[in-house]
C-alpha cells in the first residue's frame, strides 16, 4: 500500500468511516452546494445525525437572535480566527466577503474591525472574548452589547451560537480535518492571506 493509498483511507487522523445513507445525503448536499465533498463532512460521517442536530440548533439560534448572514459571518470569522481554526476561517471568511467585501473579511479575521458599524464591532469583540476567555467576561461586556442595540435574548442566542461554532471547530481541529484545497483556492486573496494559522489545506 502506498502513502497515497493510505491517505485516501483516512480523514484527518481517523480512518475513513463507512458511508451510511445519512452520510451520503450530507455528501450529496456538499456536491450540490460546493461541487465537492468537504473533508469536514467526511469526518462527521462518523455521526451525521449529530452534525445535523448541531446545525439544526445553530439554525434555531440564528432565528432567535435575528442573526443575518452578515452577522453570522462576523461571529464565525471572529470566533474561528481567535481559536486558530483555519478551516472555518476560510469558509466563513469567504461568506463574509460576499456579504461585505474581501477587505472587510480579511480585516475581521485579523481582528481589525474598522469597516464594521458599532453593533457589529461589539458582536465581534464579544465573539473573541467568548472564544479566548469566557471566564473573563463581566457586566461591562453585556452593557456594551445592550448599548449596541442587542436584546438579552439576542445576546444569549449569539453566545450560544459562538459556543456551538467553537464545538464544531474543536472537533475538526483536534481530529486533524484539513481545509479543502478547493476551498482555499476559491476564497478571495484577502481572506486567504489573513488565515496564516491552523492546519494547511489538504487533499
Amino acid at each position: 500500500m502506498t502513502a497515497t493509498d493510505d491517505a485516501r483511507q483516512r480523514v484527518g487522523f481517523l480512518e475513513t468511516p463507512d458511508v451510511s445513507d445519512a452520510a451520503q445525503r450530507m455528501f450529496d448536499e456538499d456536491v450540490a452546494d460546493h461541487g465537492f465533498v468537504m473533508n469536514a463532512s467526511r469526518l462527521w460521517a462518523y455521526a451525521p445525525e449529530v452534525h445535523e442536530g448541531l446545525f439544526d440548533l445553530l439554525g434555531t439560534l440564528t432565528r432567535l437572535g435575528s442573526l443575518s448572514l452578515r452577522l453570522r459571518g462576523i461571529l464565525v470569522a471572529a470566533t474561528a480566527s481567535t481559536l486558530g481554526d483555519a478551516y472555518c476561517s476560510l469558509a466563513w471568511g469567504s461568506r463574509l466577503a460576499d456579504a461585505t467585501s474581501a477587505t472587510t473579511a480579511g480585516n475581521v479575521l485579523r481582528g481589525v474591525d474598522d469597516d464594521l458599524d458599532d453593533a457589529e464591532k461589539a458582536l465581534a469583540a464579544w465573539a473573541r472574548q467568548v472564544a479566548s476567555d469566557p471566564n473573563g467576561t463581566n457586566d461591562v461586556n453585556i452593557r456594551d452589547l445592550r448599548h449596541a442595540g442587542f436584546s438579552d435574548a439576542q445576546i444569549f442566542a449569539a453566545t450560544a451560537f459562538i459556543a456551538l461554532r467553537l464545538a464544531f471547530s474543536t472537533v475538526n481541529d483536534a481530529l486533524g480535518a484539513q481545509p479543502d484545497r478547493e476551498l482555499a483556492a476559491s476564497v478571495p486573496p484577502e481572506v486567504r492571506d489573513a488565515v496564516d494559522f491552523g492546519r494547511s489545506p489538504g487533499a
